[in-house]
């Protein structure tokens, strides 16, 4: 059992990197984006990697050229430099994460996910965990990536930690329970792969919560309503559905 009380976790929709307009013109994990969200009182989840420097950035991918039009990989800058780049051509630039959470200031939860690269990230659990050791909101880390989970307890202790998962076949539902030997606090589970023994354990005999990823449509909608607790949603107002 957890040892948490993760019931704001759950108790609005979670904008997936921010309320963004699927990058038309408000582009995911900047500024804007979590301006969004805040004004429309949701939850934000965010992605975050190291710098070349060690400094955790709020940025989805590995490589540079889909969000900021130019080549390289993130760890190859650093954060000042990355703090230069524009996203989308707007005048959104890469936040720090220590930039996000002074914006977000605790008026919203945080779902932080820690894309790890190995031999790149080292570090990383624990850089997150000192910002948010000082930190006055609401927030949690999670990871699809069990190398980083394995440090959450010892790195960023205190902080409510999940696994991002998706699949469910035996061989990938056994790594999954695998990783309730870390102190796993809930699941933040893709949708499709709804029900499952692993969600249904957490939430059932566990009493964690389960958030699914990423709510696009009615049918994403309907299986968060039947198998979990919450969504992180994008490409639409919850409120008005």
């Amino acid at each position: 059992m957890s040892k948490h009380d993760l019931s704001w976790l759950t108790a609005r929709p979670i904008a997936h990197r921010g309320y963004h307009d699927l990058n038309r013109s408000r582009w995911e994990n900047t500024l804007s984006a979590f301006e969004a969200a805040m004004a429309g009182d949701f939850a934000i989840e965010c992605d975050v990697h190291l710098s070349a420097d060690g400094v955790p950035v709020v940025f989805h991918d590995g490589v540079l050229n889909r969000l900021t039009g130019r080549d390289g990989n993130i760890y190859d800058l650093t954060a000042a430099e990355l703090v230069q780049l524009r996203i989308g051509g707007t005048e959104d630039r890469v936040p720090t994460l220590a930039e996000m959470l002074a914006r977000v200031a605790g008026e919203v939860p945080l779902v932080i996910e820690l894309k790890g690269i190995e031999g790149k990230d080292d570090g990383l659990v624990a850089k997150v965990g000192a910002l948010l050791a000082d930190y006055p909101g609401k927030a949690a880390i999670m990871s699809f990536d069990h190398w980083l989970i394995r440090r959450f307890a010892a790195d960023a202790p205190g902080i409510p930690a999940g696994l991002t998962a998706w699949k469910k076949q035996p061989a990938e539902l056994e790594a999954h329970f695998s990783m309730l030997a870390h102190g796993l606090a809930f699941t933040s589970f893709n949708w499709a792969d709804l029900p499952n023994p692993f969600v249904t354990t957490l939430r059932d005999k566990l009493g964690l919560p389960a958030i699914t990823w990423t709510v696009r449509d009615e049918k994403g909608r309907e299986a968060t309503r039947r198998y979990a607790d919450q969504m992180t949603f994008e490409g639409f107002d919850p409120d008005k559905v």
